[in-house]
């Protein structure tokens, strides 16, 4: 047997110990490991995400993003970020001030969803408070259930401590009721259809009448995110449709319509006509699609386009055959690959290390909703 000389001894063990620290795939024993990479932190959001401030410098998009990238629960950022939509009185479609039902009641609707928890939790049609997505988050922290409607969300918010008002109408919200209430009055007897189109046309003129943006109808605000960990969560909350039936609860509370999250795959949330995106579970199809491999653009456009498939109710269609209304989707996945896809012509809100934007939505239709 040869003699090893102290050269080859440093070289021989320098091998082992290189064999021993390498996944065996190197030697054709077994697959190599990937250390994934850092995902890029993103929040997204409707687009009255980057534009009400109430009363302070920071946006909705702009705060979530901040709280979240300084370590920050992603949740309790998003949630911070819809707060300041929902506390301020000029935003009309969000929490206080916001258009109120038919008989002049707010009546607010919210849901949200933790990823890497797997929790989620919901409001529904809950009066008085100014901020039901902090009464979702409760609902998601302290019980067992996923939502509470009613009475029984507003005595359950009051048990925690949150404010209970009488009234959370302003001045504002409460003269464009009023001017609502005296011209819709005399449709009551015409035939549900007719009725149903002419209460929008003059709803949406009185939105322009006093100069509040005719999103509002549908009034809601989605905001989702993912920090750099991959942490995926997302928000949704709304005052619901303008003038809508006292107790009607469109997509916003409800999972999977108004709001879906896996902590593997992303996020999704919508606004606009709520009904279109309840009878679809569009948000989930999202998801889903994104969980078979599509960008976020695609599982959006996928999703639009189911809904435009099953619209075919002539009160609901323009000219062309295309649907009348307005619904849009905020995407992001777990890579924190971002879109936003509309029915029609719409923009959407994102924040990521550039800064806040508002960008054009990927439209399936590219004329606007006509009603």
């Amino acid at each position: 047997m040869s003699k090893m000389n102290r050269r080859d001894f440093v070289r021989t063990g320098a091998v082992a110990a290189v064999a021993a620290a390498t996944p065996r795939a190197v030697f054709g024993q077994a697959p190599t490991m990937m250390t994934p990479k850092g995902v890029k932190p993103v929040v997204v959001a409707s687009a009255n995400g980057n534009r009400y401030k109430n009363g302070g410098t920071q946006t909705c998009v702009e705060k979530a993003f901040e709280m979240m990238t300084k370590g920050s629960d992603v949740l309790d950022a998003l949630i911070a970020g819809v707060n300041l939509n929902e506390l301020d009185p000029t935003e009309m479609g969000v929490g206080y001030g916001a258009l109120p039902n038919a008989e002049g009641v707010l009546q607010l609707d919210s849901s949200c969803m933790h990823g890497p928890k797997k929790r989620a939790g919901g409001v529904a049609a809950i009066e008085g408070v100014k901020t039901p997505s902090l009464v979702a988050k409760a609902v998601m922290d302290l019980t067992d259930h996923h939502l509470l409607v009613g009475k029984g969300a507003q005595d359950f918010a009051r048990k925690l401590g949150f404010e209970i008002l009488d009234d959370l109408n302003t001045e504002a919200s409460r003269k464009a009721w009023l001017k609502w209430k005296q011209q819709t009055d005399q449709l009551h007897y015409l035939k549900p259809e007719d009725r149903e189109i002419a209460i929008q046309k003059i709803s949406l003129n009185i939105m322009r009448e006093f100069g509040i943006d005719t999103e509002h109808y549908w009034g809601t605000i989605n905001c989702d995110g993912v920090n750099a960990k991959g942490e995926i969560c997302g928000v949704t909350t709304t005052s619901g449709l303008a003038w809508k039936i006292p107790g009607r609860s469109g997509d916003s509370p409800i999972l999977g319509a108004g709001l879906y999250v896996d902590g593997a795959v992303g996020a999704a949330g919508s606004t606009g006509r709520g009904e279109a995106n309840l009878y679809n579970l569009t948000s989930y199809l999202i998801v889903e699609n994104m969980r078979r491999g599509m960008h976020p653009k695609d599982a959006g456009i996928d999703a639009a386009k189911r809904i435009a498939s099953n619209t075919i109710e002539k009160r609901l269609l323009d000219s062309q055959g295309h649907p009348n209304f307005g619904i849009n989707f905020y995407i992001v996945n777990a890579k924190g690959e971002h879109a936003g896809v509309s029915m029609h012509p719409a923009k959407y809100a994102v924040c990521t290390e550039s800064g806040a934007q508002t960008l054009d939505c990927e439209a399936v239709f590219p004329e606007p909703a006509q009603a």
